[in-house]
């Protein structure tokens, strides 16, 4: 064992080492190291300092070692957090393995070989106490990135909420990883948990981190953000909604799961996320609906619970084609759910063979993609021939217009 006399003495000798010891470090680097060449002379520079305050901490420390902490901020606190962007974790193990490599290797020339065993032994001690440190340094970098981009991403999404996307969110959208030029949809349900109020700020960005990469698993970009009980999630790259929504769908709470219409880009996002939103509120009103379930498989309740663009979309993608393909359809229709669902009845009170009701109801089905036949799709019907009847001025006395509802 080495007294403190000794040990002082010893430090003394390295502290007047610190600056060759230095030099030697950074001669090696630039040696050994492509990438260190490749660096500004500013961030060389920064990294020469780092080194320096390095070395002046272990001599520091091995002077007086119960009396500090092995490694202290004024390792790092040298250089810029910016740092941390430019050079990587390995490439930082990578001086600090080389620092410590050129240390030892100059050890005797410093102290002198009586005193270079007890040196040793502590450098081997200091090193694994700075690669803790590095480790730390790194850590306490990335999780400041990530409040940053979650701040970022939560931004981007409440832009698409607002409708106030636009090429400024699309850069944003780019900064967070998002690549995707093709279609988009937007996904909203309940946060998982008892709710927003309980659920752990770390248990919501786990949640949206498994978000992310079950959107990654099929090939989807997606942007995440938690407003209030509900849980946004913006999806691009997407060829089938369904599918989209199921791969995302389990990672919401409880409840319904609404998956807006395809949009073209992000910028009009907007579009689909007014539909989810709209569909979203609407839910309850189809407790037996499908999870995830599409805003446009909602449109009846929509336009019940007073929503004017579901109302248009009813009579504008369901009753016009149904009227413009000839009364007889349409009426066949209407006497068909007036009836029932039954075919026999529904020829009877028209006065026409039951194969005519088949095909006029077949005729419906092609023209508007759902089966009078089927009970959700009759029920749409339903809805939608009284809204298109509402807006058209079948009789003398004034009725709502389109714009009306």
């Amino acid at each position: 064992m080495t007294d403190s006399t000794g040990r002082a003495d010893i430090a003394h000798r390295l502290q007047r080492s610190v600056g060759s010891l230095t030099t030697a470090a950074m001669a090696r680097m630039e040696r050994d190291m492509p990438w260190f060449r490749n660096l500004s002379a500013e961030d060389r520079s920064w990294i020469g300092l780092i080194v320096q305050a390095g070395i002046k901490a272990f001599v520091a420390w091995y002077e007086e070692p119960g009396e500090r902490a092995p490694v202290t901020a004024e390792v790092f606190g040298a250089a810029p957090r910016a740092l941390t962007g430019v050079v990587s974790l390995h490439q930082t193990v990578e001086m600090v393995r080389m620092t410590i490599e050129v240390v030892e290797e100059n050890v005797v020339a410093a102290v002198g070989g009586a005193d270079a065993p007890s040196v040793r032994e502590s450098i081997v001690r200091y090193a694994r106490e700075v690669a803790f440190a590095t480790a730390e340094v790194y850590a306490r970098a990335a999780e400041m990135r990530g409040a940053w981009d979650a701040r970022l991403e939560a931004l981007v999404v409440d832009s698409v909420l607002r409708a106030e996307a636009d090429e400024t969110v699309r850069s944003r959208a780019s900064a967070l990883g998002w690549e995707s030029k093709g279609d988009v949809v937007v996904v909203l349900g309940r946060v998982p948990g008892e709710g927003a109020t309980t659920a752990s700020g770390r248990a919501r960005e786990t949640n949206i981190d498994d978000v992310r990469r079950s959107a990654r698993h099929v090939g989807l970009d997606a942007l995440c953000a938690v407003q209030g009980d509900r849980m946004v999630v913006v999806l691009g790259g997407v060829d089938n909604p369904d599918k989209a929504g199921a791969a995302v769908a389990q990672h919401f709470g409880d409840g319904p799961v609404v998956v807006g219409p395809v949009v073209p880009d992000l910028v009009r996002a907007s579009i689909s996320a007014r539909a989810a939103i709209a569909g979203l509120r609407a839910a309850p009103g189809w407790p037996e609906a499908p999870r995830p379930v599409t805003s446009d498989d909602l449109l009846p309740e929509r336009a019940l619970s007073g929503d004017g663009h579901a109302r248009r979309q009813l009579v504008q993608e369901v009753y016009r084609p149904l009227a413009e393909t000839g009364s007889a359809v349409l009426e066949t229709v209407s006497a068909f759910l007036d009836h029932g669902g039954s075919i026999e009845g529904t020829a009877r009170a028209m006065f026409v063979h039951a194969n005519t009701v088949r095909y006029r109801l077949k005729r419906a089905a092609e023209t508007t993609g759902l089966s009078p036949t089927d009970p959700r799709h009759a029920y749409t019907y339903r809805v939608a021939l009284t809204l298109g009847r509402l807006s058209t001025d079948s009789t003398s006395s004034p009725s709502l217009s389109t714009s009306e509802l």
